[in-house]
């Protein structure tokens, strides 16, 4: 295998009748899937999604793929293909339309509904939306696509075949391989193998459980234990936390509450537009009189109640997250209810999520996770179901995609076991440029792939710097020292005043020091004249020590000199 690169340069143009795969997003990360294929002068996108902010990133609504590799291209975008519904998956597609709004979305019923409402949302003409469905084959410019049917952790979800002049890509999206699913839609391995046949030239696979052994448990497994728990949850209200887009996890938590004689609110803006969706397109169903709507549940007993909540990732603005801080507007949690998080923690949201869960705790609800329960299974396939795969689909060339590091790693590692020529698989990061040219993939640069990030009505404009300055004071704290001098000769005419921010300490613990920070600006200013620089630099230095040897701290320290 390839190692993963540094240092790349630029990509030479692509060589006439090849074909280019520009990762966006997606590889080296849980999020923000993203890839562009070239041939022929064109530009195909498979999937256009967002990553959401880790703690170390404050302030950050989203973060983007960055198109700038592709922004001065976009006439040559001859279609969008979207795989699956997931936020990861199309919730960047709004943001790439304000580029250009006009390009062909392709993608499964359902996928196109969820999209469709957040076009709307950004104020963008009505998109160009052309619905697919397993078997259906079409040409879009230079590239000929064939979709197949795959089963994932949503409804409708599928893989793309990319057949070009220049080879034949298989791209899987987001799947696994459960052979009980609720709804009946199988992973169409007959199509795996049938472009196996066929030749397969470059397989693009899902890696996010390559270092999970053996195959993914079947979602119908929940059933039971949702069952158990609402079983014991005899009093109290009931909580479940999942993705606003799982909807077979809400369709067993529906049933499941039918069962029990409890009715069901959907909580958080995303989970009842999205369930809505579901159910109008009849990829949800639910029973008569279950569902109520959330400012009514109250008037029904709490042993009663389910709410079906957003913020399973622990996020801070949604629903749960609000109600473990007792600032939700409808539910309030109290002792005895019971809290179900039924969703993958993805990596990076540890720390979030364990906090929520310990609020909720300290409200004396019973939480039950993934930890102390099999309340989850995963939506995507572990390494036993790769490898049925790649003996399946015998693949000249392997791409993993989705996935940390580790997984893209663990993916190749799997390819080679079942005789894929270890300098066939190219392991690649965001922005690393991947070229297949006479049935050969081979890395051929790279192109800027950095986060864009999304703070409120800013795109873009927030730097690693800015995100640096907001971590240290979030963490370490914030210290001003001010002081006037005279503006001829320098001479101190106010003393330093020093006044802390964000730290535990009194500001009167600063008085030690203010001896030492009025002797460096007297130093600084002396023989005479104004450097105002030199003088807020010498407050810096002498401050700076003393926080980080006596207050073991590293805040932000701010000078401010006036002249007078």
């Amino acid at each position: 295998m390839k190692p993963l690169y540094d240092n790349l340069s630029e990509p030479k143009p692509l060589v006439e009748g090849g074909l280019r795969v520009i990762p966006l997003g997606g590889l080296g990360e849980v999020g923000r899937n993203m890839n562009v294929l070239e041939h022929d002068g064109k530009l195909l996108i498979v999937d256009c999604g967002v990553l959401f902010p880790e703690e170390t990133q404050p302030g950050v609504d989203l973060i983007l793929p960055d198109f700038s590799a592709i922004e001065d291209r976009m006439d040559d975008v001859v279609g969008l293909v979207l795989t699956h519904g997931h936020e990861d998956h199309i919730g960047a597609v709004p943001y790439l339309l304000k580029l250009r709004d006009d390009i062909p979305i392709y993608g499964s019923d359902l996928t196109l509904s969820f999209v469709e409402p957040k076009i709307h949302e950004h104020r963008l003409p009505a998109p160009d939306l052309h619905v697919v469905a397993a078997h259906d084959r079409l040409t879009v410019g230079p590239f000929d696509l064939e979709f197949v049917a795959v089963t994932h952790s949503i409804p409708d979800a599928l893989a793309v075949f990319v057949r070009t002049a220049a080879g034949r890509v298989l791209i899987t999206g987001d799947f696994k391989m459960d052979q009980l699913p609720l709804d009946h839609r199988l992973t169409d391995l007959r199509s795996f193998a049938r472009f196996g046949e066929e030749g397969v030239d470059l397989f693009m696979v899902d890696s996010t459980n390559a270092e999970v052994p053996g195959f993914i448990a079947p979602e119908r497994e929940i059933g039971p234990v949702l069952d158990r728990v609402f079983s014991e949850a005899s009093s109290g209200q009931i909580v479940v936390a999942s993705f606003s887009s799982h909807v077979h996890r809400v369709q067993q938590v529906v049933d499941t509450a039918a069962r029990h004689g409890r009715r069901v609110a959907l909580v958080g803006r995303s989970m009842e537009r999205n369930m809505r969706i579901a159910e109008e397109k009849g990829y949800l169903t639910i029973p008569e009189g279950v569902l109520i709507e959330t400012s009514k549940i109250r008037d029904i007993p709490a042993e009663k109640r389910v709410y079906m909540a957003t913020g399973s990732q622990g996020e801070p603005m949604a629903a749960l997250s609000r109600m473990s801080t007792g600032t939700h507007r409808f539910v309030e949690i109290q002792p005895g209810d019971t809290v179900i998080f039924a969703s993958s923690l993805i990596p990076g949201n540890e720390n979030s999520v364990y906090r929520v869960i310990n609020d909720l705790t300290r409200l004396g609800a019973r939480v039950v996770h993934k930890g102390n329960a099999k309340i989850h299974v995963s939506g995507h396939a572990a390494a036993g179901e790769l490898i049925y795969c790649y003996n399946i689909v015998q693949p000249a060339n392997v791409m993993p995609i989705h996935g940390e590091v580790r997984h893209l790693v663990a993916n190749g590692q799997l390819a080679v076991k079942t005789g894929v020529p270890p300098q066939n698989v190219v392991l690649a990061e965001d922005g690393v440029v991947v070229d297949l040219i006479d049935g050969r993939a081979r890395v051929a640069g790279a192109v800027p792939c950095e986060y864009i990030y999304v703070d409120g009505r800013s795109i873009g404009e927030i730097s690693e710097d800015e995100l640096e300055t907001r971590r240290t004071l979030g963490s370490e704290g914030f210290v001003s020292v001010y002081a006037v001098v005279d503006h001829d000769t320098g001479a101190v005419l106010s003393p330093p005043t020093i006044r802390a921010i964000g730290m535990a300490e009194e500001n009167s613990v600063f008085d030690e020091i203010l001896p030492d920070v009025d002797a460096a600006l007297r130093e600084a200013a002396a023989p005479g004249g104004v450097d105002r620089h030199k003088l807020q630099q010498a407050m810096r230095r002498v401050i700076g020590r003393w926080v980080a040897r006596r207050l073991r701290r590293r805040p932000m320290i701010v000078p401010v000199v006036v002249e007078q």
